[in-house]
C-alpha cells in the first residue's frame, strides 16, 4: 500500500480561511532589503519533536557564531498545534518572520498575502544548487514562496528475503510495466501457498500514488490556475487495476489495508512481512527497515512509455512571513541553514534529503545503509514537471481520496461514479476557498 511520510491532519488548519487576514504580500521591505548593521531579533518557527529541536538550536547556534548581530529566538510545537498557532499569529500580524511550511497550506498562506516574495532576497539566497523542478515546488503564481529543505520521490519497496524465500526474481525496474507487477504479485502470493500478499496494498489511499497515476496519462491534479484537472478516466483505471489485485489475491484485502493505514506504515502488512511488495517515499525506507528487520531495496515505479510522472514531494519548506520587518536577516538565516556546510553538517537528513544538490552530497558522503539507499535512488531518478502546490481549498484531498477508494475496494461505489463524485468535491472545495 502507498502511504504518505506526512501526518495527516484536517482540523489544525480548517479555520485558515476564516482567521488569515491579507496581508500586504511583499514584505515590508520590498526588493532588495538591506541587512542591518545593528542588533536585530528574528523569530524562527518549526514543528517537531525534542530531536529536531535540539539539532535546529545547534544550527541555530551555528548560525549566530557566524552572524553576531543576528539573534535567533526559536519555537516548535507539534504538527496540530503548529498550524494552530501559525494561523493564529499570522491573524493577529505577529507571525515568526521565518516559518516551516508544508506543501499541503503553501498555497493557503501565499495566496492571502502571508508569505515573503523571496525573488525580493535573491542576492541573499543562494539557489543555484537547487534542481528547477525543486524550486518549482515552492512556487505560487509564478513565485518563489517557499524553498524546499529536503526532497523525496516514490518507490517501490521490495523485501528481497520473502522473494528469495519463495523463490521469485526481483523485476528489472528500467523496463517492468503494471502489468507485471500484478503478475509478480500473483506470483509471490500462489508460491507462498497464501502465507504472504504479493502487495500490501492497492493504489488510492494517498495524495502520492494518485499524482503519479493521473502523471502516466499525460495530467496533472491541478492546473496552474489552482482548479481540479484530473480527468475521472484516470481515477477509474486506477481503481480498476486495484481492484483486480485484490481479486486475484494478489493484494491484500481492502479491510486489511483499512487496518495497515490505521496501523502505520511501520506496522502494516509490508513491515510485519505479510507482503513482500509495498509503496512509500524514498526516505521512509530507514524507519521501514528498523520495523521489518528485513532485506529491504527501493525500485523504480512501474512506468507508461512517455509520461514523466515521477515527481519530487518537499519534506517541508522554509519561508519567510511577509509580516517580517527583517526580511534581509530572515533571508540570511534561509541561506545559511539551506547552503552552510556548517549546518548540513548538523542537520544531515533530519529534515529529509537535502534539495541542495551540492549539500546533498556532502552528507551522501557521511551515509550509510538505508540513508544511502535513499540518496542513491534518488540520483537514479529523473522526475518530470513539478506538480502544481495544492491550492488552497485543497488540503482535504488525501482524507477525501481515502474515503472513496474505500468505497470503490469495499464493493460500494462504482470507480465510475467515485471517479465523478470525487472530481466535483474536491472541485467544490477549492472553489469554496476562493
Amino acid at each position: 500500500m502507498t502511504v504518505s511520510p506526512f501526518r495527516r491532519v484536517i482540523g489544525a488548519v480548517a479555520a485558515l480561511s476564516l482567521v488569515l487576514t491579507a496581508c500586504s504580500g511583499g514584505g515590508s521591505a520590498g526588493s532588495d532589503p538591506e541587512l542591518s548593521d545593528k542588533p536585530v531579533t528574528i523569530r524562527v518557527t518549526w514543528w517537531g519533536a525534542d530531536a529536531r529541536a535540539k539539532l535546529t538550536n545547534e544550527a541555530i547556534a551555528a548560525f549566530q557564531q557566524k552572524h553576531p548581530n543576528i539573534k535567533v529566538e526559536g519555537q516548535y510545537k507539534d504538527w496540530a498545534a503548529y498550524w494552530d498557532a501559525l494561523a493564529t499569529t499570522t491573524a493577529a500580524k505577529d507571525s515568526p518572520d521565518v516559518v516551516q511550511m508544508d506543501e499541503l497550506y503553501l498555497a493557503s498562506y501565499a495566496d492571502r498575502g502571508a508569505l515573503y516574495d523571496l525573488g525580493n532576497v535573491k542576492k541573499l539566497v543562494n539557489t543555484s544548487q537547487f534542481d528547477g523542478e525543486a524550486l518549482a515546488t515552492g512556487q505560487v503564481g509564478g513565485k518563489q514562496y517557499a524553498l524546499p529543505i529536503g526532497v523525496g520521490v516514490m518507490a517501490v519497496v521490495v523485501n528481497v528475503d520473502l522473494f528469495k524465500k519463495y523463490g521469485v526474481d526481483l523485476p528489472d525496474d528500467k523496463t517492468w510495466t503494471w502489468d507485471d507487477y500484478a503478475r509478480i504479485a500473483k506470483e509471490l502470493t500462489t508460491k507462498s501457498g497464501g502465507e504472504i500478499r504479493g502487495v500490501g496494498g492497492a493504489p488510492g489511499f494517498d495524495a502520492g500514488s494518485l499524482k503519479y497515476w493521473v502523471r502516466q496519462d499525460g495530467g496533472n491534479l491541478f492546473d496552474k490556475d489552482g482548479n481540479v484537472s484530473l480527468k475521472p478516466q484516470s481515477l477509474v483505471e486506477m481503481w480498476k487495476y486495484g481492484l483486480e489485485l485484490i481479486s486475484s489475491e494478489a493484494s491484500v484485502s481492502a479491510s486489511t489495508m483499512v487496518e495497515d493505514q490505521t496501523a502505520g506504515f511501520t506496522a502494516g502488512s509490508f513491515a510485519t512481512g505479510k507482503a513482500a511488495i509495498g509503496t512509500i517515499y524514498n526516505t521512509q525506507i530507514t524507519a521501514l527497515q528498523k520495523a521489518a528487520g528485513a532485506d529491504l531495496r527501493l525500485l523504480q515505479q512501474p512506468r507508461v512509455d512517455g509520461a514523466d510522472a515521477d515527481f519530487f514531494k518537499p519534506s517541508m519548506y522554509w519561508a519567510v512571513s511577509s509580516q517580517s520587518e527583517h526580511p534581509a536577516e530572515a533571508a540570511v538565516f534561509l541561506d545559511f541553514m539551506l547552503n552552510d556546510p556548517g549546518a548540513a553538517g548538523i542537520l544531515k537528513t533530519e529534515r529529509g534529503i537535502p534539495a541542495n544538490k551540492e549539500i546533498r552530497a556532502q552528507v551522501e558522503a557521511g551515509l550509510t545503509g538505508t540513508d544511502k539507499t535513499a540518496v542513491e535512488y534518488m540520483n537514479r531518478v529523473t522526475p518530470g514537471e513539478a506538480p502544481v502546490v495544492t491550492p488552497n481549498g485543497g488540503s482535504s484531498l488525501e482524507p477525501m481520496l481515502q474515503r472513496y477508494t474505500q468505497e470503490v475496494y469495499f464493493g460500494k461505489t462504482s470507480p465510475e461514479a467515485a471517479a465523478e463524485a470525487f472530481v466535483k468535491e474536491l472541485q467544490r472545495e477549492v472553489d469554496a476557498a476562493k
